[in-house]
């Protein structure tokens, strides 16, 4: 196997541990994991492995309005790459999209920002937080909702695919590892950490950065199509398509199955969804499917046939009116027993992982 360094390339032997520029030693228990990228610049072969690194805030430091003591899911942001609204929209004299205008207002559940979720744990020690994707908004969407409900460590983030949306953010995790933590795990498919290396090279090979510069000191961790521990938690894989050809990552933890980029699931991969709880699902627009996205009808269709207790659906684009397609929505509660509706920014969840 081959991972392309942005100095060059190392050819990885299964018993080598290949050294990079050293910087700080990580701080780790291993468990299990392929290939994993250490702080320190480290690269090695090994089973699967569980970062160490909890939160050190705890309830008492949290604002006093927020109640913690489960497990909860956050929606970080329910949205599109372009988000919710669009500047094109809003500058558009004809006012021709009414969701935008609705999402320009203050609290609007229509404004929505780059898909991303966060799982909560509570731990002895205080609070675990993992983040699944960290898109090119997710500093805005932090300052959103991280100070609101007194979200303060970054424990470790997954990555579902490559694209801007999914990864443009890691930059912003400077922030954390400067001034909150030492260093943030990444979670990733070998695939999008090829990619990474290109687009956020000096993160991944840190020899060329100038010393004391601030950037985000990030653990690259490569994961297969199989489970993997973050934690003591355990996530499962779910592989589907985002596009022809393109490979993305969905993730079962406990009875929670999270698909947020698809537009095509796998045969392999509906066992794996079998007894979900809670499912969430792309659905990007209220008429028809993408090349890339499921649309709503496709998104129905999918719940019909994995029956899921409940549904919550996320990536949804400015055609999608908040109020107006959940009303819609509700009614299949009576017709069919389906539980759907669709998330939004800062929806909390309690849950039992």
């Amino acid at each position: 196997m081959v991972v392309p360094l942005s100095f060059g390339i190392v050819r990885l032997m299964p018993s080598s541990l290949i050294k990079l520029p050293r910087t700080i030693n990580p701080l780790y228990l291993y468990t299990r994991v392929p290939l994993s990228i250490f702080r320190n610049g480290s690269i090695r072969f090994g089973p699967i492995f569980q970062a160490s690194l909890h939160s050190s805030s705890t309830r008492d430091s949290r604002p006093a309005q927020v109640s913690f003591d489960q497990s909860e899911i956050v929606f970080i942001g329910t949205g599109t790459s372009e988000g919710i609204p669009r500047v094109s929209c809003l500058t558009n004299p004809n006012k021709t999209c009414p969701v935008c205008f609705k999402a320009a207002e203050p609290g609007s559940r229509n404004k929505r920002l780059n898909t991303s979720l966060l799982v909560r744990l509570p731990r002895p020690l205080g609070e675990c937080n993992i983040l699944i994707d960290a898109g090119k908004f997710f500093y805005h969407s932090a300052l959103r909702w991280f100070p609101a409900y007194g979200i303060r460590t970054i424990d470790a983030v997954i990555i579902t695919h490559s694209h801007a949306d999914a990864i443009g953010g890691l930059d912003d995790l400077r922030d954390w590892t400067n001034n909150v933590q030492p260093s943030v795990p990444i979670y990733t498919a070998l695939r999008d950490f090829e990619v990474m290396n290109k687009t956020h090279y000096y993160l991944v090979d840190k020899s060329g950065v100038t010393p004391g510069a601030a950037v985000s000191d990030l653990q690259f961790n490569i994961i297969q199509e199989e489970p993997f521990l973050v934690h003591d938690l355990q996530f499962i894989p779910l592989p589907v398509w985002h596009g022809r050809g393109y490979r993305s990552l969905g993730f079962r933890f406990g009875n929670i199955c999270y698909i947020s980029d698809v537009s095509e699931i796998p045969e392999d991969t509906y066992p794996l969804l079998e007894n979900c709880g809670i499912l969430i699902l792309d659905a990007l627009r209220p008429d028809r499917s993408s090349s890339t996205h499921f649309g709503l009808p496709k998104a129905l269709e999918e719940v019909r046939k994995i029956r899921p207790k409940r549904t919550l659906f996320t990536g949804m684009m400015h055609l999608m009116d908040h109020d107006e397609v959940n009303s819609n929505l509700v009614k299949l509660k009576e017709t069919e027993g389906l539980d759907v509706q669709l998330s939004y920014d800062g929806l909390r969840v309690p849950v039992s992982l």
